[in-house]
């Protein structure tokens, strides 16, 4: 029996050093951008280790090289109609873009073929976001067009898309509505999303089930005017999230901004009040850091978190609008004009 328990507490100490993870005290950090003349940038995915894909407002798609190199696939234009795009997403075969405005456009690319597979027409269409559970299923969100968030969702890997109606979904506040500043107002870890409001009313709405029934939580995220609210969210497992935000209007203002969850988006505690990042447009947790380390950008420059997003340190002044990790050590950037490769130490 002696024996038996001394193998356990050895188990056990094995398990406990494998799931402790020690942030990095700080990192320092080299940016290289490749400017991109007319467009701006705010939806990138990352393709393999040394290629990410983006989308911009000239109807651009393209693939850029860790040197530089840029493939587009093509400048697009439907009817005369040249659509801004800020929202982007893979699955396993395909890369899809869909546009601002009205009407939106939902564009599948594969093996160089451009096809249209949703468009929606209405005066207060608007979409802002979009991403895959898996290389089947996917979903976008966009403001409301009627009493609800506007959600369309696929479960045949991009090729139909349908909208959700108002009956299944939790009815929107007056002056909610979304920012499509980064592609990042939707979170995904496995069948779970996450979708991030802002406007008067500033929430987050939960599907545990890939868009089928939803939940709606409050937050204490600064709200109340058309300009404030979430601009971004993430999550790193099922209950650990993070939201941030501000008021684009007052981007050094000491907002109530920044908030974690950690019973899966049920309630949001705020942190770091009143210090930097004042305004953030994108937030992400790094790759395999154990939910430790983040990194948040906007135009106000580039911020890193050791402690899971309640301390913040400046690391750069250049100013993004969206981020995203191929790895703990690279990150690709997104903003007006440019696209950045950065490598993190």
């Amino acid at each position: 029996m002696k024996r038996i328990l001394q193998c356990l507490v050895i188990l056990f100490s094995i398990i406990s050093c494998k799931e402790t993870y020690k942030s990095r005290a700080s990192i320092k950090i080299s940016i290289e951008k490749f400017k991109m003349d007319g467009t701006s940038i705010r939806a990138i995915a990352i393709l393999n280790d040394s290629s990410a894909v983006y989308v911009g407002s000239i109807g651009d798609i393209g693939v850029v090289s860790e040197t530089g190199k840029i493939t587009e696939i093509q400048n697009i234009s439907t009817d005369t109609i040249v659509p801004h795009f800020r929202s982007l997403a893979l699955n396993k075969n395909a890369v899809f873009a869909l546009s601002i405005g009205n009407p939106a456009l939902l564009y599948k690319v594969e093996n160089n073929k451009i096809t249209i597979v949703y468009k929606e027409f209405d005066k207060k269409v608007f979409y802002d976001s979009m991403r895959f559970f898996d290389k089947l299923n996917g979903i976008a969100m966009g403001d409301p067009t009627d009493n609800c968030l506007s959600i369309i969702i696929t479960n045949d890997g991009g090729n139909t898309w349908e909208k959700v109606t108002c009956k299944n979904l939790p009815k929107i506040e007056k002056g909610e509505a979304a920012f499509a500043a980064s592609n990042t107002n939707i979170a995904i870890v496995g069948k779970n999303a996450w979708i991030a409001t802002g406007g008067l009313k500033s929430r987050v709405f939960h599907t545990a089930d890939m868009g089928l029934t939803w939940n709606v939580y409050e937050t204490p995220i600064i709200q109340g005017k058309s300009t404030t609210g979430i601009y971004t969210i993430d999550f790193y497992n099922e209950t650990q999230g993070i939201i941030c935000g501000g008021d684009y209007t007052d981007k050094f203002g000491e907002t109530a901004n920044k908030a974690l969850t950690f019973d899966g988006g049920k309630t949001w505690k705020l942190v770091s009040e009143g210090t930097l990042p004042n305004y953030v447009s994108c937030v992400q947790y790094i790759p395999k850091t154990k939910g430790k380390e983040i990194m948040a950008v906007s135009t106000n420059g580039i911020f890193y978190s050791k402690n899971s997003g309640r301390n913040w340190e400046k690391v750069s002044d250049e100013g993004f609008y969206s981020i995203r990790f191929a790895s703990s050590a690279i990150a690709w950037l997104s903003g007006n004009e440019v696209i950045a490769k950065m490598i993190l130490k």
